[in-house]
């Protein structure tokens, strides 16, 4: 009997390798895969390493609706030939641009995943806009799965959605973690070698930021946070702290403030290495993830350095705080406000007892709740009870 079809959307293919990496070539055990994406080579590429097949259109990130209908009508046409069973968008523009295009093919599988909401920290005419967006993209879907509590909660508490048809995959998260490969274990050495080529001194506390730098992530309040605690000289200056940024560097769409970037270049303290393909050892070299983002839906950062045996101090916002416990494998800051993140990294600099305790509970926390293998299956099995119905 040939395999159902099944189609995974994503606006360009860096959320592909960066949400799923590994979820569709285990899908395709079970399913004929095929991954669609704009940016072409970068997609085929993805493609050969997960063993499915691609397909390729132009989406962009920005407001673009010309080129949204174009978008919607060449995924129609792929989609209306290939008929597959389930379609699966993730992110918003990919949400939009698939579910309409599947609707429009009559898809009877028509699933989107919310791993973040941008309309959350829009204003005026723009909320208005991607309000309307979102809610157009839960009609064309059958089914929604936000990938946090907190996300479902604000779903239905902004009628973007009927809580029906709402529903969490396991205990959240859209790939859970690999915990073999996110092992503390294999990076005994990595720690003092990188450390050695960063010109990090050995008995340096370092925290790590891993994702965008930008706004929305916080990068302002914890860059100001930083150096303020460096001017404080209540234990910070026996710790010598430093400040690890790991991630591209974004200007168009949520560049930061000037100071910020002042700050960055000249702060001997403060060290940006960019985008890394691997950020496992930027991890083992570091002691804290600081992680101060306005929004988010489940951050696979945050589990990433849990699972490194990383205590973290994030944000209280969705995902964040259903990761992360109070008091247990880290700290749970206000959003927006550098004077609580200042106490925090505080804390974690001067308090040794507290922060051994949260590392000792880190990597617990996250192998016993968010295995890569129990999320696939979950998904597995929802996507098994729809094919049934």
């Amino acid at each position: 009997m040939a395999k159902p079809k099944l189609v995974r959307i994503t606006t360009i293919p860096f959320s592909l390798e960066k949400l799923l990496k590994g979820q569709l070539d285990y899908m395709q055990k079970h399913f004929n895969v095929t991954a669609v994406s704009s940016e072409k080579e970068n997609l085929e590429t993805f493609g050969k390493e997960e063993g499915v097949a691609t397909y390729h259109i132009e989406m962009t990130r920005q407001i673009t609706p010309w080129a949204d209908l174009k978008a919607v009508y060449q995924l129609y046409k792929f989609i209306n030939k290939e008929k597959p069973t389930i379609v699966h968008t993730h992110t918003p523009k990919a949400g939009i641009v698939g579910m309409m295009a599947a609707w429009l093919a009559r898809v009877p599988h028509r699933l989107h995943t919310v791993g973040g909401l941008p309309l959350m920290e829009a204003t005026g005419n723009k909320r208005k806009l991607l309000d309307f967006v979102e809610k157009n993209t839960y009609n064309f879907a059958t089914k929604i799965y936000p990938n946090s509590k907190g996300l479902f909660e604000f779903i239905v508490a902004e009628s973007l959605a009927k809580p029906e048809k709402l529903k969490i995959i396991g205990q959240g998260s859209t790939n859970g973690i690999n915990t073999h490969l996110f092992d503390p274990t294999h990076f005994t050495d990595v720690r003092d070698t990188l450390r050695k080529e960063l010109n990090i001194p050995q008995e340096s506390f370092v925290f790590v930021f891993v994702g965008r730098i930008v706004g929305d992530k916080g990068i302002n309040e914890l860059v100001e946070a930083f150096s303020n605690i460096q001017r404080n000289s209540q234990g910070s200056k026996d710790k010598d702290p430093k400040l690890l940024l790991v991630g591209f560097l974004e200007t168009e769409l949520d560049p930061l403030k000037p100071e910020t970037l002042y700050a960055i270049e000249n702060n001997p303290d403060i060290i940006s290495v960019g985008y890394q393909k691997d950020v496992r050892p930027y991890f083992a070299a570091a002691d804290a993830l600081a992680f101060p983002s306005y929004r988010e839906g489940f951050p696979n950062v945050v589990m990433q350095a849990g699972a490194m045996g990383l205590p973290a101090i994030v944000s209280n916002i969705n995902g964040c705080n259903e990761i992360i416990e109070e008091g247990k494998n880290g700290l749970i800051i206000k959003v927006k406000d550098s004077t609580t993140l200042e106490q925090a990294l505080t804390e974690l600099l001067t308090n040794s007892s507290l922060y051994q305790k949260l590392k000792s509970n880190a990597r617990e926390m996250i192998t016993s709740r968010f295995s890569q293998e129990e999320v696939w299956k979950a998904l597995l099995e929802e996507y098994n009870l729809l094919l049934k119905r």
